[in-house]
């Protein structure tokens, strides 16, 4: 009988222990996740370096800054749409993206794309000088 118990306790115990193991690796993991995601929030680095390869995308009415950010993925202008959906959110054109033709460059970074897509080109050329 109390062999029995002495087991029980030590599996208890045991299992207490990896429980809160998997608590601690969850809580690592989620911590890494968001720094992770804040880190490219806001280093917002383009994903080649000069001179880049231009693309060609095209914003519907209607699109969201979420579908606008998967279009920029699926064509490998940025990494994340989630990132650029929060960037957008951040930005000076936050909600002013506009529908239309656009020549992006791999080596835009996302602050250039929203501004070109806001249609406020003129802020990029003065940058420039």
């Amino acid at each position: 009988m109390k062999t029995k118990n002495a087991t029980l306790s030590v599996i208890g115990v045991v299992l207490r222990v990896l429980i809160c193991l998997l608590i601690m690796l969850g809580i690592y993991q989620g911590g890494m996740y968001f720094y992770d995601f804040g880190y490219q929030i806001f280093t917002d680095k383009p994903i080649a370096a000069e001179p880049g390869r231009d693309i060609t995308v095209i914003i519907n009415e209607g699109n969201g800054s979420r579908q606008i950010g998967k279009i920029l993925e699926q064509n490998h202008l940025i990494k994340d749409a989630n990132v650029f959906v929060v960037q957008e959110k951040l930005s000076e054109y936050a909600g002013e993206i506009k529908p239309g033709v656009y020549v992006l460059n791999t080596s835009m970074t996302t602050e250039k794309m929203i501004t070109v897509m806001s249609g406020h080109t003129e802020e990029l050329e003065e940058d420039e000088e």
